[in-house]
């Protein structure tokens, strides 16, 4: 089965998004933790979760994915805002141990001019002081296009950061499609590009798909997603990522401009070239 989802608003509630991914006919979805624009986080409602978490069950979902707001940047050049991301994660991990076992992915952030190993070394800072034993949600870090000074424009940087991490058990990637395309990996030969992702971080720390087609050629670092086979990457493409034997059995989470409607057309066509 294809594990398929799209992004959803938390604006309603959890068991509001488990409903909502039924009538799209997803099996899993994804949504921020809080506005996507700031820091306030809704209260905390566990019965709601609860409910949540039987449609989860009754209706055999494959992992959901917790999604950090964008302005969320832990290697920024002032030690107040690197200080609020910190908190900001600390707090939103606490709270995915009510649906446990899922998954909580961010952007590692922008250096602002620091440079990337400044950056990195303050994104390691705040990931060795926030992760636990005790937690039971992988953290992913997400693939990035490169645009500006953004961390994670390449395999190479994210490796950087997990090899800095103590518990690196507790981290993952997220490849986003539109991300690597924008970067410069080449998306029409996906082979060689998890090949690639082997043999510098390798794939079994490989969690999770933003499957996103692109506005822009290979190597533009804008990161302007487009609907699946309206973009540079195309449909036969992205047949070949859903498809892919080492990517199939992953989640793919689509970030494409729709609404909910674009996006239950967009699962019913990945559905159907799903083989």
């Amino acid at each position: 089965m294809l594990n398929i989802g799209c992004h959803l608003s938390i604006s309603k509630g959890y068991e509001y998004m488990g409903k909502e991914a039924l009538k799209i006919n997803a099996n899993t979805f994804q949504f921020f933790t809080r506005n996507p624009r700031g820091g306030k986080i809704k209260e905390l409602n566990k019965e709601d979760i609860d409910k949540l978490l039987k449609i989860m069950q009754e209706n055999n979902f494959a992992k959901i994915l917790a999604h950090a707001p964008y302005t969320m940047n832990l290697c920024s050049d002032k030690e107040d805002i690197r200080e609020f991301a910190k908190n900001m994660m600390k707090e939103d991990l606490e709270r995915m141990e009510y649906i446990p076992g899922n998954m909580y992915n961010f952007h590692p952030g922008s250096h602002v001019g620091q440079g990337v190993e400044k950056g990195i070394e303050y994104i390691v800072k705040a990931l060795n002081e926030v992760l636990t034993e005790e937690q039971n949600t992988i953290v992913l870090l997400e693939t990035m296009a490169g645009k500006g000074t953004e961390i994670g424009r390449s395999f190479e940087e994210l490796k950087t950061i997990m090899d800095k991490v103590k518990l690196k058990d507790k981290l993952g990637i997220c490849l986003d499609t539109c991300h690597i395309n924008d970067a410069g990996y080449d998306v029409s030969n996906i082979d060689k590009v998890l090949e690639e992702f082997d043999k510098i971080i390798g794939l079994k720390y490989l969690k999770a798909i933003h499957l996103n087609d692109s506005m822009n050629e290979r190597g533009s670092h804008k990161d302007r997603h487009q609907k699946i086979g309206e973009g540079t990457i195309g449909i036969k493409n992205i047949e070949k990522i859903i498809n892919n034997p080492i990517l199939k059995k992953l989640p793919f989470y689509l970030e494409t401009p729709n609404d909910l409607d674009g996006y239950a057309k967009e699962i019913e066509l990945l559905r159907k070239l799903y083989v």
